[in-house]
């Protein structure tokens, strides 16, 4: 059973206690209040290696669009260092590595290497990757989590000031990518995406869709 002090000065007294602790012989300590201030790194949630075998890829062609079915390994790991920018901004990091092979043939057709980053002050998501075709991505967006579920939503375009698309002279001229959007949702051990990529290739167009539902190995 609790016992609840009737004195209303109680409370003030014990944490008076810390500021002056001379002025009494009370314990040092201190009631915890506003533990919910504390904000927990939400990247956290995705360290792990992610397996799926579910992938759908639509990917555009010169003459007729395909859907490629693939499976991937998707491993992210914490980034241990203290990260701030200018000394006002801190940042909280995973890297990750991304490796997708086609079901038909087993090769390697999409290599990943980039970051999630948490900008903790205003809850908001950087996610930046560059893949082996000589482009880079940097985009931003928004993080939703309740109890059950973390949701990351990331979007850049070649406009984007808070972000943007790198890319080599041969990919603007051929395969320019105009904007790119990502969706993470981590549910316990599950971690769902889906992104479209918009593309400007062979003459036309086109939203290239990639997603995929993956499992944590433990």
């Amino acid at each position: 059973m609790i016992l609840t002090p009737k004195n209303t000065n109680f409370t003030q007294r014990m944490n008076d206690n810390i500021v002056n602790p001379s002025q009494n012989k009370m314990p040092l300590f201190k009631i915890p209040i506003f533990m919910n201030e504390l904000k927990k790194n939400p990247l956290a949630k995705l360290i792990g290696t992610w397996k799926g075998n579910t992938g759908i890829d639509l990917a555009p062609k010169p003459e007729e669009d395909e859907n490629n079915p693939y499976y991937e390994i998707l491993t992210i790991t914490p980034v241990d260092i203290n990260i701030e920018n200018a000394e006002e901004q801190e940042l909280k990091a995973v890297e990750y590595h991304q490796i997708v092979r086609e079901k038909s043939n087993d090769k390697v057709s999409h290599s990943e290497t980039g970051h999630w980053i948490w900008d903790k002050e205003n809850n908001r998501v950087m996610n930046g990757f560059s893949i082996p075709r000589g482009v880079c991505v940097l985009a931003s967006g928004e993080v939703e989590e309740t109890e059950d579920q973390l949701t990351l939503t990331v979007f850049t375009d070649n406009n984007d000031t808070n972000g943007g698309i790198v890319q080599s002279a041969f990919m603007q001229q051929k395969a320019n990518t105009k904007s790119f959007k990502r969706t993470f949702k981590v549910t316990g051990n599950t971690l769902s995406y889906t992104q479209e990529t918009v593309l400007d290739i062979y003459g036309k167009v086109f939203s290239h869709i990639d997603e995929n539902v993956l499992t944590k190995e433990e």
